[in-house]
């Protein structure tokens, strides 16, 4: 590769891990670009080579943070004996991760301000919609749940995990909070799921209540 190539990618990589260490102890409104510059030692027009501006920056970081998430809940669930347990496996994990600083400060607090909420969850969506919908078909093959629930249930999974998270992220003590958002969040999807194999009643045709 050639030598100016692997400097600047080296340049860039250290600049997003600056400002990622940044971002996350002083806030997206409180990281200015001089501030990374002056973390970073590199020139001004050294970072506006690889970035236009702060949006940019903080995008990079969010896209080094989501990589890592992603194979940390991968991780979470590689021994997972079915989809339904992968999910229970992803779901925890992903509460336990908004007690990391960096995950709370950028993904869950700066990045729905930053991106807008629109934006934020159309994001969230694409990411994590499909998986969990598929362990919820796994589930309603094995007469867990509805099939006609499965959408639904997987956008209400969505909602609930995410809406702990933010509960955590934003709470005056996050430990305390994440204790009990992973009690609830385990006993919500025991509920929702069971570990029963009986198939549910089918009530979409006649007889429908």
């Amino acid at each position: 590769m050639n030598k100016n190539v692997e400097r600047g990618q080296a340049t860039r990589a250290h600049l997003v891990d600056v400002a990622t260490r940044l971002f996350a102890e002083r806030g997206y409104d409180g990281t200015s670009i001089e501030a990374v510059l002056a973390e970073a030692g590199v020139s001004r027009g050294s970072l506006y080579h690889h970035f236009p501006g702060k949006d940019a920056l903080f995008w990079a970081v969010l896209e080094g943070v989501a990589a890592r998430v992603g194979q940390q809940l991968a991780d979470a669930t590689r021994d997972a004996p079915d989809p339904v347990a992968a999910l229970r496996a992803e779901c925890l994990a992903w509460i336990r991760l908004a007690d990391d600083q960096v995950v709370r400060q950028t993904a869950l607090i700066d990045a729905p301000a930053v991106l807008g909420w629109e934006r934020w969850r159309e994001l969230d969506e694409q990411g994590s919609l499909r998986p969990i919908r598929a362990a919820l078909d796994y589930a309603a093959e094995a007469g867990r749940i509805e099939p006609r629930h499965v959408d639904a249930f997987a956008h209400i999974v969505l909602a609930t995990i995410n809406e702990v998270a933010l509960m955590i992220a934003r709470a005056d003590d996050p430990a305390a909070t994440l204790t009990a958002g992973e009690s609830a969040v385990a006993e919500f999807l025991d509920r929702l799921l069971g570990d029963s194999t009986t198939p549910v009643a089918d009530t979409t045709e006649n007889g429908r209540p």
